[in-house]
């Protein structure tokens, strides 16, 4: 996978908040249907890096590259088009909407027929099928969770940016949000960047997981670890 050209490539990526520097020159890539998890404590840079990627916040130095095209300063309306999904922290979804009202706006950035999504994503999210006329709002932060992330996938994405997904939701809902994560990536070759504080979801959705430390990425958790929460402890201890 390796001597393959990557999906999304990023190079001596630099940002920050005003003159508050946070990515300083990192670099990583991503292969097609390739899932990739970031560790890094509080303020080392994760969400600065997903939200400079998909331009919610600007570049200062370096490139972003996806299907060996530079989008780097692209409106984040051009990169969701060209098939990067971005679910932030938060999750940001429509609270006034219904469930399926907010799966109808994610369809908006595909090119195949609502319905033909719609079916697919209620497959693939079943649990979602008996909320259909629910508000948003009114579903549990897992099931918003969930919510987000087939909205996103509505659009058919090639890459899912995902920023802290497990963040105060339930075991069982992790659970079930990593084994969808996992199916879509098989089912439909998506590629998958996670930046995520939860040992073992990352464990379980990641096939390579790096260490960010004060914006660069350091070192990458050798694979034989990668399965062992305890050595991955010890990895994230080190970020």
């Amino acid at each position: 996978m390796s001597n393959a050209t990557p999906l999304l490539e990023v190079k001596n990526l630099r940002s920050g908040y005003g003159r508050i520097p946070i990515l300083q020159g990192l670099s990583l890539s991503v292969h097609p249907g390739e899932r990739v998890g970031i560790l890094g404590h509080n303020g080392m840079g994760k969400s600065t890096l997903l939200r400079t990627i998909t331009s919610h916040l600007p570049t200062s130095d370096g490139k972003v590259s996806f299907e060996g095209k530079s989008i780097t300063g692209a409106s984040p309306t051009t990169i969701a088009r060209s098939g990067i999904g971005y679910v932030p922290q938060g999750r940001e979804i429509f609270p006034g909407l219904s469930v399926m009202d907010n799966l109808r706006v994610g369809c908006r950035l595909s090119k195949r027929p609502e319905t033909d999504v719609l079916a697919d994503i209620l497959e693939l999210f079943p649990r979602l099928k008996a909320y259909l006329d629910r508000r948003g709002g009114a579903l549990s932060g897992g099931e918003q969770q969930l919510l987000a992330l087939a909205r996103c996938l509505c659009g058919d994405p090639r890459i899912v940016l995902l920023d802290e997904p497990t963040e105060g939701i339930q075991p069982s809902i992790i659970e079930e949000i990593a084994d969808t994560l996992k199916a879509a990536a098989i089912s439909r070759g998506l590629a998958i960047l996670l930046v995520e504080q939860n040992l073992g979801f990352i464990a379980a959705v990641s096939e390579r997981v790096l260490i960010l430390q004060r914006g660069e990425i350091t070192r990458e958790v050798p694979p034989d670890a990668m399965h062992d929460i305890e050595r991955l402890e010890a990895f994230a201890e080190l970020a």
